[in-house]
């Protein structure tokens, strides 16, 4: 058997931490090749290994058979093999074709032939079924777009082999499934893929065969024809994994947030939020079903303070907040787990044990007369680690260092443990594994046994179908519909989320 791509016996340290401990990924050509494993078990440092952005402690890479050192994403790319980052980069104010043709520019005569490099991006991405707009300005494209652009990116620089790090992690349900198709093309094309992903559904649906890592350690290669999810998910995180969340039926109580006629503009001054009602009651988790783009970010974020709200009014517990700072806000018992953990969550050059009291470093006992109390504050990280399972070196690596997984645990760690009155968790589980969204779910659950109000937005109609006990459907900036998860199923939240009124959309049932 020829595989176009070897790894075998992949060691990389970092310090004494072992990331890859021996590894081995055997990809054949034509097929898609799933690599799984738990948020920091070391899938995206396998593939940084493969694609030159590390240098392996240990092992052989072949390529097509023959030993190959990859110094760097350059030698990558002349044999053949390209990379889609899951944090895509490219220059926002550049347009499509610019950022594909970087570092690899068509010169005429010393200058940059744009339309001939427009030319020749349009012909791949019509080739391969992307329908991207070459003129485009990054900053003016959807998430999904922006993605297929790091797809051309190394179809331009004539990849064979794709590696796709979570691919999915910031895609609407709609996009994921274009996305599939886009890799069905690939591979009819003749490419092979490394698909690193914790999603078992898109496994089952697109990969060949799967080989899964756990904690650093290779535990196997299966054929996913003659495995099925739970089987996955053990291999993955060593033990049975509940995809069900349990719990007690809500026993709601007063009201803790009031949202009434809210209207929110947004950052193009277009009302995105439009007379907007919604309630959330102590001891209720309220999810928010809706379709990227009709609002809920702007909600999420004037009830948060970090947008000024036009009209309209919040209140918490009886308090109005609309427009106060973020500060009072939190202070009014106000917890927040933010859609982008990158850009409102951390700081990611801080220590992340320094990040588990951003919301309270300035109160006693981490601060006293502006001065902060270092041991207190690692003393309390310490803590959050231990128990929300954060895994790190120590408390004093940076928030960078961490994989996604586990920077959202110690947000979602620090948000819970300052016991807010209300918890905003907007795409809480986003990009993490089925182990960490079980454990997270738990926590949404428990807060709201303790008696707190969850309003929970996500993009994954399954989780607000898990967790809530009342779904709210947004749709053009208004709460179009509240039903009850036991009453509806996927297709007529579907039809709601698209604007379809609740009798047409129940006319199914």
């Amino acid at each position: 058997m020829e595989y176009v791509i070897e790894m075998l016996n992949i060691r990389k340290e970092f310090g004494n931490f072992v990331a890859n401990d021996n590894i081995t990924l055997q990809l054949k050509k034509g097929e898609i090749h799933a690599l799984l494993g738990e948020n920091g078990a070391g899938k995206s440092t396998l593939m940084n290994v493969l694609f030159g952005l590390y240098q392996p402690d240990g092992g052989e890479i072949r390529v097509k058979g023959t030993p190959v050192k990859i110094s760097n994403p350059n030698v990558a790319n002349d044999l053949g093999i390209g990379m889609v980052h899951q944090h895509f980069m490219l220059v926002d104010t550049f347009t499509v074709t610019e950022n594909i043709i970087l570092g690899r520019e068509i010169t005429s005569a010393g200058k940059i032939d744009l339309k001939k490099a427009e030319q020749e991006v349009r012909q791949i991405s019509e080739r391969y079924g992307l329908s991207v707009d070459p003129q485009a300005k990054i900053s003016d494209i959807s998430v999904g777009m922006q993605q297929r652009v790091e797809i051309l990116k190394t179809l331009y620089r004539g990849a064979e082999i794709l590696i796709f790090d979570e691919p999915t992690a910031v895609l609407t349900p709609q996009e994921i499934k274009e996305l599939i198709q886009i890799m069905k093309t690939l591979i009819k094309e003749g490419k092979s893929i490394i698909l690193i992903t914790h999603k078992l559904k898109e496994i089952m649906e697109v990969a060949d065969r799967c080989t899964v890592i756990r904690k650093g350690k290779g535990i196997g290669t299966v054929n996913v024809s003659e495995t099925n999810p739970n089987e996955l998910a053990s291999l993955m995180v060593g033990r049975e994994v509940v995809f069900k969340t349990e719990k007690v039926e809500a026993t709601p109580k007063h009201d803790v947030l009031e949202v009434k006629d809210l209207t929110v503009k947004d950052a193009r001054g277009v009302t995105v939020v439009n007379g907007l009602n919604l309630t959330v009651r102590a001891g209720e988790i309220v999810g928010i079903a809706g379709i990227d783009g009709n609002g809920q970010s702007e909600l999420i974020e004037a009830i948060t303070g970090l947008r000024k709200a036009e009209s309209g009014s919040i209140k918490v517990n009886g308090k109005e907040l609309i427009n106060l700072s973020p500060r009072t806000i939190t202070e009014s018992g106000v917890g927040h787990i933010p859609q982008d953990r990158h850009k409102h969550g951390l700081v990611l050059n801080f220590p992340i044990g320094e990040n588990m009291v951003l919301q309270n470093y300035y109160q006693k006992p981490y601060s006293k007369n502006g001065v902060l109390n270092f041991h207190k504050i690692y003393e309390q990280a310490k803590k959050l680690i231990r128990e929300f399972d954060v895994r790190t070196p120590s408390e004093y690596t940076l928030a960078r260092a961490l994989s996604g997984g586990n920077q959202q645990k110690a947000i979602i760690g620090r948000e819970v443990d300052r016991d807010p009155d209300l918890l905003i968790a907007a795409q809480p589980t986003r990009g993490l594994d089925v182990g960490a969204i079980e454990f997270i779910h738990k926590r949404l659950i428990e807060q709201r046994d303790k008696g707190k109000a969850v309003l929970l937005v996500s993009f994954e109609l399954d989780e607000i179908m898990n967790v809530s006990d009342r779904i709210a459907v947004i749709y053009e900036g208004k709460i179009v519909a509240i039903v009850n998860p036991k009453e509806t199923d996927e297709q007529e939240l579907g039809l709601l989320m698209a604007g379809s009124n609740r009798k047409e959309a129940g006319a199914h049932v």
